[in-house]
């Protein structure tokens, strides 16, 4: 299976007094604001890492509900946090953190699977993924 998925960025002014927004093809972000404040103190907006850790979270969470129901097992419930550590201009560790309610499975191998699925989730490759760029100046 192949697709593209697509979002768009858009920034007015500098980096820290400056103000942008983020909009996807679903518009389930519709010119959502972000900022420096949003990124590095608490204002009213997203921000790329926490954009991250829900995309990392989502994925991650579905890549196991698929694996569970592979491997024979219904999950009745799967709650997955994630901690995105910005450090220094990078993004230094994501920290996931699991919980789940699982039918007739034990502890060991729901580790397993669950671990599986961190291995394996799209969002987990696409950290190290290869980065394209293409420019344009008007």
């Amino acid at each position: 299976m192949k697709f593209t998925r697509k979002a768009q960025a858009q920034w007015q002014g500098t980096g820290k007094d400056g103000l942008g927004s983020l909009t996807t093809d679903s518009t389930v972000l519709n010119k959502t604001q972000y900022s420096y404040k949003t990124r590095f103190e608490n204002g009213a907006g997203t921000n790329p890492e926490e954009l991250i850790g829900a995309a990392h979270a989502g994925c991650f969470t579905m890549q196991l509900s698929f694996l569970l129901d592979a491997a024979g097992y219904k999950a009745t419930q799967l709650d997955t946090e994630a901690q995105v550590v910005f450090e220094d201009g990078s993004i230094t560790q994501i920290n996931l953190k699991l919980t789940g309610k699982v039918d007739k499975i034990d502890a060991a191998t729901f580790e397993e699977i669950a671990q599986n699925a961190k291995r394996i989730c799209p969002i987990s490759k696409a950290l190290n993924a290869m980065i394209t760029l293409s420019i344009e100046l008007k």
